[in-house]
């Protein structure tokens, strides 16, 4: 879970915002906290443009091209990600231009899709990876149902290697999760309040001043991704 800031910078379409990608095995889900805008997403189901602002949810299934456009300037989303990490992990691909995406390597188009600077330095690198990937987006719209399979064969090619590690990762967290609540769900059928005695509250500080510059604008992480069980 991630408090995210969209960029209010305008890229080559004239809109401001978020650079379009999308998760092989992710379903992402945005609570709007302020601000208003919209998702541009291209999916199995074609092409929308959904309004949001403040209040808000959005969600969409892997293999969703969005791109979150900031029309108010301000547009503040509460990103809740599934699987256990795993966009953490990499499960992340931009829409960069048949150029970039067919001529380089996994590694140069990974390199492409991730940053690690944070706004204790400047945006160009992440501007600069936005506009690459609206321009690629603008190249997909036009290119019909064939050209979102095609890319959806290059998405899947480029994450492959990484699969066996996310698969590690998967199946460490949730059957811990499940055992969980069928113990607890054991213990009140049998009567026992033991668990209800160990009723505890948990917080997190907000995120540091410090952000990291994500897809779609400056990320201030809530819940860390727990180390890689790979």
């Amino acid at each position: 879970m991630s408090h995210l800031r969209v960029y209010d910078t305008e890229a080559p379409d004239g809109l401001a915002g978020g650079t379009p990608h999308c998760h092989t095995a992710c379903t992402e889900a945005c609570a709007v906290i302020a601000g208003r805008g919209r998702v541009l997403t291209l999916a199995g189901d074609g092409f929308r443009s959904t309004p949001i602002e403040a209040g808000s949810f959005v969600w969409f299934t892997p293999g969703t091209i969005h791109r979150l456009v900031n029309e108010s300037g301000d547009l503040e989303i509460l990103v809740i990600m599934a699987n256990a990490g795993l966009p953490e992990a990499g499960d992340m691909v931009l829409t960069l231009r048949a150029a970039c995406s067919t001529t380089t390597t996994p590694t140069d188009r990974r390199r492409c899709s991730a940053s690690s600077a944070t706004t204790e330095a400047d945006d160009r690198a992440a501007r600069a990876r936005r506009d690459l990937a609206v321009e690629g987006l603008d190249e997909l719209l036009h290119a019909g149902p064939d050209g979102l399979e095609r890319f959806h064969r290059r998405a899947a090619e480029l994450v492959r290697p990484s699969v066996e590690g996310w698969r590690a990762r998967w199946e460490a967290r949730p059957p811990r999760r499940r055992r969980a609540d069928g113990r607890t769900l054991a213990a009140l059928a049998r009567g026992d309040i033991a668990h209800l005695g160990e009723s505890s509250v948990h917080a997190l500080p907000p995120p540091p001043d410090a952000r990291r510059y994500g897809c779609c604008g400056t990320l201030g992480v809530v819940q860390p991704a727990e180390p890689d069980l790979g």
